[in-house]
């Protein structure tokens, strides 16, 4: 009894739980638009709005839409590489963006808009492989700049910025249709077959 006591809880012990969960970090434009089109995918865990990639320490969404931080507007996905694999995430991120833009996303402009890829060094190979996939493929109208980056702090975006396209759904449509997104990305993005 006492070993079986022993092993549940080596089994379901915090750091055991830990290593079933990985994170992936990309910017893409508004974060509400990466956040509400990475949360449905089978094997995601969580996709948490933040920055990423400047030197300021707990940036304001202020700041960073003021191009004062470094930051870019990010989103911080959680997911269970048992279900989905980094890969298959980068394969997700890839036609969410206009990856031709290296000066913002859409109706966003500036630096903290532009899309990157944020890795640990090992994501390192794989980003990089699917890039050179994607540029290989010819779906892209245009030259991919998407630079893939060292992940460095992620700081969370203020509350009111979590889960926006759940909680204010009329919000988020008008301002996804006013800004363009879905249809610069048709005209971006080559039909597949």
């Amino acid at each position: 009894m006492r070993f079986l006591v022993l092993l549940l809880a080596l089994i379901f012990s915090p750091a055991a739980l830990a290593q079933e969960k990985a994170q992936a970090v990309f910017a893409g434009g508004c974060f509400w638009c990466m956040e509400s089109d990475m949360q449905h995918l089978p094997g995601v865990i969580s996709v948490e709005s933040g920055y990423t990639g400047g030197k300021e320490q707990n940036p304001t969404y202020r700041q960073v839409a003021m191009h004062r931080t470094g930051h870019y507007e990010s989103v911080r996905v959680t997911f269970d590489p048992k279900k989905i694999t980094y890969e298959q995430l980068l394969s997700r991120y890839w036609p969410l963006i206009d990856p031709t833009d290296a000066y913002g996303q859409f109706c966003d402009r500036g630096q903290s808009y532009a899309p990157a890829i944020f890795v640990t060094p090992e994501q390192q190979v794989a980003a990089t492989r699917s890039k050179s996939q994607i540029i290989a493929s010819g779906r892209v109208n245009g030259k991919v700049i998407v630079p893939i980056l060292p992940l460095g702090d992620f700081w969370p975006a203020e509350e009111y910025h979590r889960n926006y396209a759940k909680q204010n759904k009329a919000d988020y449509d008008a301002y996804r249709q006013g800004c363009g997104r879905d249809s610069r990305l048709a005209e971006v993005w080559k039909p597949v077959g």
